[in-house]
Parts: C-alpha cells; sequence; structure tokens
C-alpha cells in the first residue's frame, strides 16, 4: 500500500460491466491496493462508444457530455479504463471547446450546460504520472521478473494526435514504461500501433480475423510470452478469437492477453481470483506457474 492521496471519479462503460468484467474486477483490486480512492460515477450511462459517431454525431456527442456532467458529482479527475470510453469522451471535450455551435447544440440536447473543465484520464496516465513510476515501483510485492510482454496501443489511446495528450502519437512509451516498473521486460515489435478490426468483429469477422493475426504473428516473432492491453474489444479480439485465427492460419500462438490491471495487479501482490485471470480465453496459468509468478 502507498501513502496516495488520490482520488477519483470512475466510468466503467458498458464493457467492463459485461464482457470485461474481469478489467473492472481488477482495475478496483489494483486501485484499492495501491490506496486509490475510485467512486462510480452515479447513473452514467453508455458513451455510445465507436458506432454512434457512425450514425449522428450529435447524439454521440450528447451522450457523452452527459456522462461529464454526471461525473461533476463525484470529485476527483475522471478514471477510464476502455480505450473507446476514453477516446469518445476527449474526443466530445476536444470537439465542444472548438465549436460553439456544437457546443448550443448539445446544451439544449441534454437541457444543461456543458463541463469541459474535468479531466479525462485513461488509467495508463493514473499510473504513469499521477501515482507515478517511482512510487508504482515501490508498490510492487512480487516482481514479474522473466516476463517478456508486448505492449498493445491499438489505434485510439493515442489518436488522433490532438485529441486524447495520453503520450506520444507515433512512438508512445507510457506502456512499455508502466509495466517495466513492474519488473517485466518490455519487447520491442512491429504492430503495437496497428488496428485489430475493432467493432467490424461482428459485422465483419474476417476482417479482424486477418488483421489480429497480424498483430499476434508480430508479438511472437518478437519473442513475447504474452500481450497487455487496455481496451475490451482489442482483448476479445486477441483472446476471444485467438483459436479460430490460429485454426484459420493453421499455426499456434497460445499468447495469453491480460489487460495491465491484471499484470500491474498481479505485481503488486493481489491473488489470481482477484484479477479475474480465470475468464480469460488463453489460460494464462501455466505461462504464470512457469515464471514462477503465481
Amino acid at each position: 500500500m502507498t501513502d496516495s492521496k488520490l482520488s477519483y471519479a470512475y466510468y466503467p462503460g458498458c464493457s467492463l460491466h459485461a464482457s470485461a468484467g474481469e478489467y473492472d474486477l481488477s482495475t478496483r483490486e489494483l486501485f484499492k491496493a495501491l490506496n486509490i480512492g475510485l467512486t462510480e460515477v452515479p447513473d452514467w450511462f453508455c458513451c455510445g462508444a465507436t458506432p454512434a459517431h457512425n450514425v449522428d454525431e450529435l447524439l454521440s456527442l450528447s451522450l457523452c457530455a452527459k456522462n461529464l456532467e454526471l461525473a461533476e458529482q463525484v470529485e476527483g479527475d475522471l478514471a477510464v479504463a476502455c480505450a473507446a470510453c476514453f477516446s469518445r469522451l476527449k474526443f466530445t471535450q476536444h470537439t465542444l471547446e472548438e465549436s460553439d455551435t456544437k457546443r448550443k447544440q448539445v446544451e439544449k440536447a441534454i437541457d444543461a450546460p456543458v463541463r469541459l473543465d474535468g479531466q479525462v484520464k485513461h488509467l495508463l496516465e493514473i499510473l504513469a504520472k499521477d501515482l507515478g513510476l517511482e512510487q508504482l515501483a515501490r508498490s510492487i510485492k512480487k516482481p514479474l521478473k522473466g516476463l517478456k510482454v508486448a505492449c498493445y496501443y491499438g489505434c485510439l489511446l493515442t489518436r488522433p494526435p490532438e485529441v486524447p495528450n495520453l503520450d506520444c502519437t507515433e512512438a508512445p512509451t507510457i506502456m512499455e514504461r508502466v509495466i517495466e516498473a513492474t519488473g517485466a521486460e518490455s519487447v520491442a515489435w512491429t504492430h503495437r500501433l496497428e488496428c485489430c478490426g475493432a467493432n467490424f468483429t461482428l459485422s465483419r469477422p474476417g476482417v479482424v480475423i486477418q488483421l489480429s493475426n497480424a498483430i499476434l504473428e508480430s508479438a511472437k516473432a518478437a519473442g513475447a510470452d504474452c500481450i497487455m492491453v487496455g481496451c475490451p474489444l482489442c482483448h476479445g479480439n486477441l483472446d476471444i478469437r485467438q483459436k479460430e485465427i490460429e485454426g484459420v492460419y493453421k499455426t499456434s500462438y497460445g499468447l495469453p492477453v491480460f489487460y495491465l490491471t491484471q499484470l500491474v495487479g498481479l505485481a503488486a501482490g493481489l491473488p489470481a481470483e482477484k484479477l479475474g485471470l480465470d475468464a480469460l480465453i488463453v489460460n494464462p496459468l501455466p505461462l504464470l506457474k512457469e515464471k514462477q509468478l503465481l
């Protein structure tokens, strides 16, 4: 446990209350272990994720603006785990700051003034910058020595360049710096910023299988033991579809895909049952036992 007095409003988003329950569980347990306050935003609802802005811009902006207004009820910056939610909330702030016309339209739609002064932060930003890497390293109880991790950003965490302000758009290192603070080794690989196909997983699964195969192939070729992500959709495409991909391409990757909070939580000394490791489709337990991390 740290001496941190950090405290945040928490926007889990729809995925973390459904298919990515292990991301929600490990986030809450990790923040508790690090003595970081996390209070769920009351009455939050879907931000529209990746489909809404393709259908109705005003609806998409209004959904996020209303959630930002709800977050004002909780003290602290807004902590977001999902890359898609993070992207849409930040994009809404940026768009409404740039356009008085759209801001007035949204204020009429939500029947409330738009509040844009609150900070929206992905979990990576909180761990690396607010808590700080030195404090994070001091919180480690079980260093992940010997574990080679491929850090996968996907296409939403750092893009477009003028919106997230999380890290360098083309050459980010924030994910690598966080996992290296746990004692793990990050590998250099080619596909850490490539798209996995995202929500095409339902409408055009063939596209997702092709794109995700290239990502898994690159991580394996780089010598990674596993992949670490900060997005439920990326996780689904790389973990849930991995066996199907292996069948199509007649290969075997066997790469566990962890949420960042699961690996950092493991290093912080949390037991597997508090990290939802049993929910992963590619079983991570043989790897973790081989590395003597369980």
